[in-house]
């Protein structure tokens, strides 16, 4: 596979950084994760926009230009013979090479990545969720970055090893509902949505944003707050939601268990997503 380092389209295992770069040593990186339909990016100037933002909160001297990322983008897609496929992206910015122990620099010589992968099927698959004994860790600053500081998240998913195919579900210090390992969470209580705020210490996923735009359009009340694992429990379905799978709609919960595929609001909102989708790749054809 091709991938794109600093100007450069290398094959996977010719790509290399410096062992001195900062988001190496001290996690300075931060990163963005996006499905790309047939050569369409979906959400990209939202995805771009929070990474910029991350790379300004961590000092990184970098400009985002949204042209750009889309020349490399269709550049590997056509490296890579997957230009009518449907690929999930990664792209990485991190902080680049500095001094040993000297924390407080300049850094404008970032290491730019970009790479792709094969999407997941959409199959509208249900799946289960196991509420984690280990907490979800505060952010490392005034609020989540998708950073190169994922020890809480893997420390999550080894807590679920014996079931790699579940998904491993958040609770705060405190005992309040954050957020899946890969994922948003959201759950359906007469007919209204509830789904924890930002201020719990989760990042504020860019499938999320739009799911909550989703709702809004489609009339549904939906609330962000502090809820506990009990108030999940009495809901009526629970949905999960990241970049690469969309919209997961969950059957069980331990051993509580929800509406799942046969979910109304999961079946509305699916149903309006695949609206925008096809709008998209409509646009191609004009």
């Amino acid at each position: 596979m091709y991938i794109y380092i600093n100007s450069h389209y290398v094959k996977d295992i010719e790509a290399t950084i410096s062992p001195f770069d900062h988001g190496f040593l001290y996690g300075l990186g931060v990163f963005e994760t996006f499905r790309v339909y047939k050569g369409f990016p979906f959400l990209l100037e939202d995805h771009l926009k929070r990474l910029q933002s991350a790379v300004d909160e961590l000092g990184i001297h970098y400009q985002i230009n949204f042209d750009e990322i889309m020349e490399i983008l269709q550049k590997l897609l056509k490296l890579n013979q997957c230009h009518d496929e449907d690929v999930t992206v990664r792209l990485n910015i991190s902080a680049g090479n500095g001094e040993v122990g000297k924390l407080l620099q300049t850094y404008d010589k970032p290491n730019l990545l970009c790479f792709l992968r094969k999407a997941p099927p959409l199959n509208n698959d249900e799946k289960d969720v196991v509420l984690l004994e280990i907490p979800r860790n505060t952010p490392e600053g005034t609020f989540r970055l998708k950073s190169h500081h994922y020890l809480n998240n893997i420390l999550g998913k080894r807590e679920i090893r014996e079931a790699p195919e579940k998904e491993g579900l958040f609770l705060t210090a405190n005992g309040f509902v954050a957020e899946g390992i890969v994922s948003n969470v959201f759950w359906v209580k007469n007919n209204s949505v509830y789904t924890p705020a930002v201020e719990t210490g989760i990042l504020n996923g860019i499938t999320r944003q739009f799911i909550i735009k989703c709702l809004e359009n489609l009339d549904i009340d939906v609330s962000e707050g502090f809820y506990t694992k009990k108030q999940m429990f009495e809901a009526e379905e629970v949905i999960l939601t990241n970049s690469s799978q969309e919209i997961i709609a969950v059957k069980k919960v331990d051993d509580h268990i929800f509406d799942g595929n046969e979910g109304t609001i999961v079946k509305k909102l699916r149903d309006l997503y695949d609206h925008y989708r096809k709008t998209l790749l409509s646009k191609d054809e004009l």
